[in-house]
């Protein structure tokens, strides 16, 4: 909230007009939308609600990046590949919730560090596409670019780009972040109820070799507690939001001037982060959001280049801001150890210090013969266990994980503990875009990744 005894400064005229400049630039993945009449009304109605996140907030998850980037703090990054709209219920956002605060349990005791809580989460509405159509059984119709876009649904009315979703996606992620706000402010993420679902899941046969681990968690709250410790500031944890800034139709409008400094904030999430299709140097995405004061990441993928990587800090964070810039590798479990040393030797040559994070997701894509999208899990921890390796071999941080992840019993990844196989996936494959970890994996995966925190 702004502080009525603070004075207002207003921003510069250029600072203004420098964040449409954007529109002069190649914009890539963006939709056509079919009268620009009614985006010119939606966008006026957008500028007008009130911002989903405040400056300070973002401000506040600079300082916390910051610190994972010192190697003092490790970012958890999690949640849908793409949110839907049917899918914002209280009890699917609490499970997505809930499985986050329980990996960041496991976490927290192998890093034995803070660990930043941040959610793919409240705005994950959009998503690129390799081909602006779909055809199936000689029908083509516009690509599926996610709920605020257009519809999934194969037919020509439901694939018509409608810029009142833009609308619904701000109401959507509004509530959406309401009760995020509940659950980690209301007791709902107590230290000691999230340590105690996770005895639960190492209590199963399937997993009893985190049980070790479990057990020393369990040991380590009950010392707490024998000492006094205050749980009941145990009881809150900060949790932040964040998606990829892909609609710019979307993003510009909920840009706002900060008060207190007169810079300009996007307050459709705390974090935003530029796709490996939207990256260009001289793309309307890019300079968008180097004028912009939230924290940033860029995707990266086998194609990024050192010299690419270098223009990228120059372009987003020529002040080497501590926090401003997060680079998220998505290289791919047989190239990160191939790739990734170069790009961080790079970086280390120009004095930057950005958060590293390893997304083992994008770059393990599969189809199985039967049509599933898929990856699988030994894949995934393959390609976090090189991205350890090569950190640890740099003298560099290894500063967080970036996952998509559901707190629902889906099956959508091959492998783990459950030993989901391609027969499996037919079960309870519910994705609309690429396959996400289920609440199984994803905690398996967080005491996997908790035993080389402990080991660094």
């Amino acid at each position: 909230m702004v502080d009525p005894t603070e004075p207002v400064i207003v921003a510069d005229q250029a600072v203004i007009d420098g964040l449409d400049y954007w529109r002069n630039l190649p914009i890539a993945q963006q939709p056509t939308w079919p009268s620009q009449e009614s985006l010119s009304e939606v966008s006026r109605e957008l500028a007008t609600l009130p911002p989903l996140v405040f400056a300070g907030e973002a401000d506040q998850l600079k300082s916390r990046l910051a610190s994972a980037a010192r190697g003092e703090a490790f970012l958890l990054q999690g949640g849908d590949c793409a949110e839907t709209f049917a899918a914002a219920t209280a009890n699917q956002i609490r499970d997505r919730v809930k499985t986050i605060l329980q990996m960041a349990v496991v976490l927290t005791y192998g890093a034995s560090m803070p660990v930043i809580k941040m959610g793919r989460m409240a705005g994950q509405f959009a998503k690129p596409r390799s081909s602006d159509v779909e055809t199936r059984a000689n029908v083509t119709l516009p690509a599926y670019r996610g709920d605020m876009v257009n519809g999934y649904d194969f037919d020509e009315r439901s694939r018509v780009a409608d810029p009142s979703r833009l609308i619904r996606g701000y109401h959507t992620a509004s509530s959406t972040l309401n009760l995020i706000r509940a659950f980690t402010q209301g007791g709902f993420a107590d230290l000691r109820q999230v340590h105690s679902w996770n005895q639960g899941f190492a209590r199963n046969p399937a997993n009893v070799k985190y049980e070790h681990m479990a057990k020393e968690i369990d040991r380590a709250v009950k010392f707490m507690m024998a000492c006094g410790a205050d749980f009941e500031a145990l009881k809150r944890t900060e949790f932040y939001i964040s998606h990829e800034a892909l609609l710019m139709d979307y993003e510009r409008p909920l840009t706002r001037i900060d008060s207190r400094t007169g810079t300009p904030y996007d307050t459709s999430a705390h974090f935003l982060w530029i796709g490996e299709r939207t990256r260009q140097l001289d793309g309307a995405h890019l300079d968008f959001l180097s004028r912009v004061r939230n924290p940033l990441g860029v995707k990266l993928g086998p194609s990024a280049t050192p010299e690419e990587v270098r223009s990228l800090i120059e372009k987003l964070d020529p002040d080497r801001e501590p926090g401003r810039l997060t680079f998220i590798t998505r290289l791919g479990a047989p190239k990160v150890r191939e790739l990734l040393p170069n790009l961080v030797k790079s970086v280390s040559e120009t004095g930057a210090s950005p958060l590293w994070v390893c997304d083992p997701m994008h770059g393990n894509g599969l189809t199985t013969p039967n049509g599933f999208k898929t990856r699988r899990f030994d894949d995934v921890v393959d390609e976090v266990k090189g991205f350890f390796e090569v950190h640890r071999s740099l003298g560099t941080h290894p500063g967080g994980i970036h996952i998509e992840l559901t707190g629902d019993d889906v099956t959508e990844c091959l492998g783990g503990s459950e030993q989901i196989d391609e027969l499996t996936l037919e079960t309870r494959y519910e994705s609309l875009c690429d396959p996400r970890l289920n609440h199984m994996q994803s905690l398996e995966l967080a005491f996997l990744i908790a035993e080389e925190l402990a080991a660094r």
